[in-house]
């Protein structure tokens, strides 16, 4: 009979046992693409991410139940009374250390001529504290529920986040990456605040579940904002006629002149018509409900139709 061949005291043997336990040379480890932020972050992944960047929110939104949205846009710039006037002291402050510095002076002054924004940032806030309580009391009743959602920065965006979050409802924060804004603000809900790279896959968003909008005083980016959904509906992308209203009677008919744009014919009565103006939480939550059952009821007539 043989010996094993770790007994025969044969060199070749030896050699082979060796040989044959030795261990393996260790071979390179690659990250798996999707693993590879080298490559994520590339131009040529672009694609990809903006992949994510819509179909990422489309299933966090559906995991927590939010299919109806209205969407609330205004200045980040607005604050509460005792953060404005801290503000105002502060820049008063600088002023007074700076006399020559003319670009402290004119910041100064632009401050002091948003001290109209108080209140609209107040009314931003109630209303939203409305909108959840009348959703909750809806949810109650069976009936689909609507939440606050906002750019999730501060100012009147961080007012209506901080609104729903007073009357305990969900509210969504579609944030954007730009170097003036850190994160979101704090009221939004943590499981629906998002981060966009993409301005366009934001506003996809921002826009895909709105039924209803409400915009507050702002600047360029809220304008651009009102407009592109105005614009959604005019030209039928959005089928759904939603609630417009403009927080601020005085400030958006001084801005902009809604009846010019009918009197150039530039737009129709009809178009000039849908916007409702609001000074008042309660006399927005008014034009909401109306706007808001009027869209449940087309839709329920088109259902209708179908059968």
């Amino acid at each position: 009979m043989k010996r094993p061949l770790e007994e025969s005291g044969n060199a070749d043997g030896q050699a082979l046992d060796l040989l044959c336990f030795a261990p393996l040379r260790q071979g390179p480890k690659p990250p798996k693409a999707y693993k590879n932020n080298d490559f994520l972050n590339s131009t040529e992944a672009r694609l990809i991410r903006i992949m994510c960047e819509l179909e990422e929110p489309k299933e966090r939104l559906h995991a927590e139940s939010v299919d109806n949205i209205v969407m609330f846009f205004g200045s980040a710039r607005a604050k509460p009374k005792d953060q404005y006037e801290a503000a105002v002291q502060e820049a008063e402050a600088k002023v007074k250390a700076n006399p020559g510095d003319a670009k402290l002076a004119s910041a100064l002054s632009r401050l002091k001529k948003q001290e109209f924004l108080i209140g609209m940032f107040d009314v931003v806030r109630e209303t939203c504290r409305l909108l959840s309580e009348w959703s909750a009391k809806r949810s109650q009743q069976g009936l689909p529920e609507y939440h606050v959602g906002t750019g999730g920065g501060p100012g009147m965006m961080a007012a209506a986040n901080e609104g729903a979050a007073q009357a305990k409802g969900k509210s969504i924060g579609l944030g954007i990456s730009v170097p003036f804004e850190d994160g979101l603000n704090p009221y939004v809900t943590p499981s629906l605040g998002f981060e966009f790279h993409y301005f366009f896959t934001r506003k996809f968003w921002m826009a895909f579940k709105c039924m209803g909008l409400v915009v507050a005083p702002g600047g360029f980016g809220t304008c651009d904002e009102l407009f592109e959904l105005l614009t959604l509906m005019q030209t039928g992308k959005i089928k759904r006629q939603l609630p417009i209203v403009l927080i601020g009677k005085k400030f958006w008919k001084d801005c902009i002149q809604w009846d010019a744009f009918v009197h150039y014919g530039m737009i129709s009565d009809w178009d000039a018509q849908q916007l409702r103006f609001a000074d008042t939480a309660e006399e927005a939550m008014q034009h909401l409900i109306e706007g808001i059952e009027a869209v449940e009821a087309a839709e329920k007539d088109k259902e209708k139709t179908k059968k």
